[in-house]
């Protein structure tokens, strides 16, 4: 098997001599020039399995090179050298496409993660892997532009915040980033922040020593720690309390977490995803998201687009989801009729990808025989909401559809009364609903 081979890029030559060392204890052979001029020539004859540049050089910039090998030798993974605590080229350095950055004075043990990392993307597992990755499906231009961004963005350490609305798949982007990089064979760890209590927030996330508080009878890693080598998503990340991004914070700049009960540091290697619904610049403006961790997970925004915005993609994430569903049930996949799979192209999804996968559970529940039915459909009437916000809407258009769904309804409720001799219990199973929800539906359309 071939060894690695580094270019560094500096015009000290006690830090090239140094690196060279450090690598060569890694297997990593290594090339050194002293400028900008000689580091695109050699990139330009042969192949690197990882560039080391310095932030200054002699004739130019380190970005200057990072822009360079961006449009010329993409494949390379650059890492910037930069002074101590200068975050904004660090930050500038990831936002132009740097793979990650270290500082000066090196830390050693830093630099060798880094550089076991880089070299990694070189070799992620081959094809086997991406069969067991998960999958991006769509072939619309909205999909295809998040599919290169996200294969673009899988080849960093870089913080990435994943914008879109609920429902859209922003932990399917999360993963699939994880699952595309050079720690895809690590732990990927997703938290709901929003779903952990505010007073064992920092337990969870950080750890605890034994005796630190009533409970804790023994000592507990975090889920930080959970995440070593790895990915750690922060889903709805907005919903932190503002005690925890300080501390979210020191997260991202020092790379190491204090146990709640704990006197020291410990080290951490993990690659920071975050993703919201809600708007972090309006949160900033507000006072209620701090602009500093703002702007340290937000080096690289990603966004999901909402279902309205590539509708072309539904039947091939109708087909996909109602194989998963069959498949969950341990019965034969349905037909779609022509009418239902029209309804289904033309509906604008104000819960995206995760309402069409409720709307597809319901007809199967719903539907008589293999084939699921325009009336097995069940829409949400048109609210006016930001998904229509684009469009002009007829009045009398508007009061003809929400005049069709109640038909729909009432003909899904009919059919599940009549399936079981119209006991209203078991009607409301059929249907996946409460009793008092179908009672309520029974009176509204007036079925008697």
């Amino acid at each position: 098997m071939s060894r690695s081979l580094a270019l560094i890029v500096d015009d000290e030559p006690d830090l090239c001599e140094l690196l060279a060392l450090t690598l060569a204890r890694m297997d990593v052979d290594s090339r050194s020039v002293h400028d900008l001029a000689a580091a695109r020539r050699e990139l330009q004859r042969g192949r690197f399995d990882l560039c080391l540049t310095d932030m200054r050089l002699p004739d130019g910039d380190g970005l200057d090179l990072v822009d360079w090998m961006q449009q010329h030798t993409p494949a390379t993974p650059v890492a910037v050298i930069t002074a101590h605590g200068n975050v904004e080229a660090a930050v500038r350095a990831l936002k132009a496409g740097a793979f990650d950055f270290v500082s000066k004075p090196l830390d050693i043990a830093g630099l060798r993660k880094l550089v076991t990392q880089a070299v990694r993307l070189a070799d992620r597992g081959g094809p086997a892997a991406e069969a067991r990755a998960p999958q991006l499906l769509g072939r619309s231009a909205a999909i295809e532009q998040l599919r290169v961004m996200i294969a673009r963005v899988a080849r960093s350490q870089a913080p990435v915040h994943i914008a879109g609305e609920s429902g859209t798949g922003k932990e399917l982007a999360a993963r699939l980033i994880h699952a595309g990089g050079s720690r895809a064979a690590n732990p990927f760890i997703a938290v709901n922040c929003g779903a952990i209590p505010a007073e064992l927030m920092e337990s969870e996330l950080f750890g605890h020593r034994k005796g630190s508080f009533t409970g804790a009878v023994a000592d507990k890693p975090g889920l930080v720690q959970a995440a070593e080598g790895g990915t750690l998503f922060l889903d709805e990340v907005a919903d932190l309390p503002l005690p925890m991004q300080v501390k979210l914070l020191r997260l991202i700049q020092e790379k190491a977490v204090r146990a709640v009960g704990d006197q020291r540091e410990t080290p951490v290697d993990v690659r920071i995803l975050s993703a919201t619904h809600r708007d972090l610049g309006e949160l900033v403006a507000e006072g209620r998201f701090r602009e500093d961790l703002f702007y340290r997970l937000n080096v690289i925004e990603l966004r999901v687009p909402a279902l309205r915005e590539h509708l072309d993609d539904v039947p091939e994430l109708v087909e996909a989801i109602l194989a998963r569903l069959a498949r969950r049930a341990g019965v034969p996949v349905p037909r779609l009729a022509p009418e239902a799979l029209q309804l289904l192209r033309t509906y604008r999804y104000p819960g995206n990808v995760r309402e069409l996968e409720n709307i597809l559970e319901r007809a199967m529940t719903l539907c008589a025989g293999e084939q699921i039915e325009a009336g097995d459909i069940q829409l949400r009437p048109a609210m006016g909401g930001a998904g229509d916000a684009d469009e002009d809407v007829d009045d009398d258009a508007s009061g003809g559809l929400g005049d069709q769904l109640e038909d729909v309804e009432r003909e899904a409720i009919m059919k599940a009364l009549e399936q079981t001799r119209f006991n209203k219990t078991a009607a409301a199973k059929v249907l996946g609903i409460t009793f008092r929800a179908l009672r309520y539906r029974i009176k509204k359309l007036g079925i008697e």
